[in-house]
């Protein structure tokens, strides 16, 4: 009993996909959809423009500030995380280098600030 109505619905299925196929490319149905897509663009554009005035005559900040000082953001995080990598490099590089021998001062000069008058 399920295999036949299986075999059924995958027939009537296929035939229906075909069918939708060929009405969805047809230019009668694609003029319109893509005129109303350009419509429904247009109407969000000026949607968007509006509220973005509304937002700045509040004096807050609009999406294009947001996402403007968002970006800065981003850049100085990326800086940051540069400078803290290039800082761990310099302390690990001065960790690996021995310390040089302290300097001793010369036999009969025991204070240097003497020496140098």
């Amino acid at each position: 009993m399920w295999d036949q109505w299986k075999k059924g619905f995958d027939q009537w299925e296929n035939a229906t996909a075909q069918l939708l196929e060929q009405w969805l490319k047809s230019p009668l149905v694609l003029g319109p959809s893509g005129t109303m897509l350009s419509t429904m663009m247009k109407a969000k554009l000026a949607s968007d423009r509006a509220m973005a005035q509304l937002w700045g005559g509040f004096g807050l900040p609009t999406k294009r500030d947001q996402e403007r000082t968002l970006h800065a953001l981003n850049q100085l995080e990326a800086r940051l995380i540069d400078l803290e990598q290039r800082l761990e490099d310099a302390e690990e590089q001065r960790a690996a280098t021995p310390a040089p021998a302290p300097v001793k001062p010369a036999k009969g000069n025991s204070d240097p600030d003497k020496a140098a008058r």
